[in-house]
């Protein structure tokens, strides 16, 4: 069990910006989200561990509701001034101006659990989160303390979450750390860290969530000059929660890629998957894709999930070698037809990876169907394998797909974190995204052709 005195200095803020400025995750993402339910055991937890991803719910027409546990009157329990009846008015009056100021139409149930007594009113929580997951439509985002945060009330509330999160279905759980950041250490550190998700903060939020922490002050300030009633949060604590990104602990499975039978069924229903040659916007697609490729030649370009080889024919024409791969049988028959000057094989990305070296390597539509630890297995995957001089390049819907496990916006966005490079080509348009990731000796075209030095 953890033990701390949050009047120690604790661990030194500067400490853990340099330690997550190295550190890459998966982004939140509230695409495809229908509500977001926060769990608050004290009032200012909510805008400590989750004020940023309250304001960008707000501005994204997300709705959220907050239950907030307890009224956290023992904030103060050596107190000369101030008794916990007094506390706990005022600290309801600065969670209901904090939580407006964050999101202006953000709903709240207050549990009216003692402070400090949640282990033994467990059932109040639970019962409260089963019927606020009852009564929403979509997709629900529920975001609750880490389990291992060091607070007795953080523990139990993050034990009782993911006990209702794990019976219920179309659930995602986030957990926030809040005192973990006091004493735990960048360099033995107990959080998991295999597990975060980050949520960047541009200024207009950050702004935000510090004018929401503000409306506390009977916890950012003294309530007098009397032993006792020092700030609980500080500057330094403040610190923790006012950096440019809010972290966050996947709770849970992570979810699957999707599987191989489920692209036969499809197959076997739509012999041709989409209408790669009839439609449009594909053929249109497909030739951006083309247009992006930096070189006019290729000397060995692997295509993942290939389907039934439209763009591997056109591929076929700016490579010496082709070879595509997919993970279902069905579709590689007629790629086989559509584009035989190019090889293919039937492969489940990652763990089935060919072998070979190439300087092109081109994902497109795919990557959305791997799980966040596949996504990023086979971007090791790409960089092992690719020459130097080489490029992928990444095309992805950016609209919802219920067979797809994340999104296009999320696929480009982990590229772009775990590149060792700047994107060389990016393209963003309403319907898709599409990027050109270098290899180290990889130079723009101008460049290469000697127009420029």
């Amino acid at each position: 069990m953890v033990t701390f005195d949050h009047r120690e200095p604790g661990t030194d803020p500067a400490a853990w910006a340099r330690s997550t400025a190295a550190r890459s995750a998966a982004p939140v993402s509230l695409d495809r989200v229908g509500s977001v339910v926060v769990v608050a055991p004290h009032p200012d937890d909510e805008t400590l561990g989750a004020g940023g991803l309250i304001a960008s719910a707000a501005d994204a027409g997300v709705p959220v509701h907050v239950l907030l546990v307890t009224r956290g009157e023992l904030s103060h329990p050596d107190s000369p001034t101030t008794t916990p009846e007094q506390l706990a008015a005022i600290r309801d009056r600065e969670f209901r101006a904090a939580l407006r100021t964050l999101h202006p139409t953000a709903n709240a149930t207050v549990l009216d659990v003692p402070d400090g007594g949640l282990r033994e009113h467990p059932g109040v929580l639970r019962d409260a989160l089963a019927g606020q997951l009852g009564n929403g439509t979509g997709r629900t985002l529920v975001v609750a303390p880490w389990r291992g945060d060091g607070h007795r009330d953080h523990r139990v509330a993050g034990e009782v979450v993911e006990e209702v999160v794990a019976a219920s279905t179309g659930v995602e759980l986030l957990a926030y750390p809040i005192w973990a950041w006091h004493w735990d250490t960048p360099e033995s550190s107990a959080m998991p860290w295999d597990r975060a998700r980050s949520l960047r903060l541009a200024p207009a939020l950050l702004d935000r969530k510090r004018a929401a922490l503000d409306a506390y002050p009977s916890q950012t300030q003294a309530l007098s000059p009397a032993p006792g009633d020092e700030p609980i949060v500080d500057d330094r604590h403040a610190a923790h929660h006012l950096g440019p990104t809010e972290w966050f602990f996947a709770v849970g499975p992570e979810p699957s890629s999707r599987s191989r039978e489920s692209f036969d069924a499809h197959y076997e229903r739509k012999p041709e998957g989409w209408d790669f040659e009839g439609s449009w916007y594909e053929r249109r697609k497909r030739a951006v894709t083309m247009a992006a490729l930096p070189r006019e030649r290729y000397r060995s370009a692997l295509e993942l999930g290939c389907a039934t080889g439209v763009l591997t024919a056109a591929i076929t024409e700016r490579a010496d070698a082709v070879l595509g791969t997919d993970i279902s049988a069905a579709p590689l028959e007629r790629a086989r037809l559509r584009a035989p000057a190019a090889r293919f094989v039937q492969a489940a990305l990652p763990e089935e990876w060919p072998a070979g070296r190439w300087d092109l390597v081109v994902m497109s539509e795919v990557g959305y169907y791997l799980s966040p630890a596949d996504l990023d297995a086979t971007i090791d995957r790409v960089l092992a394998s690719l020459d130097d001089d080489g490029v992928l390049v990444a095309c992805h819907w950016r609209h919802p797909d219920d067979e797809a496990v994340s999104d296009g916006d999320t696929v480009d966005t982990r590229l772009a974190e775990r590149w060792p490079r700047p994107a060389l080509v990016r393209h963003v348009e309403e319907d898709f995204v599409l990027s050109v990731f270098p290899g180290p000796d990889v130079l723009s075209v101008a460049t290469a052709e000697g127009l420029v030095r």
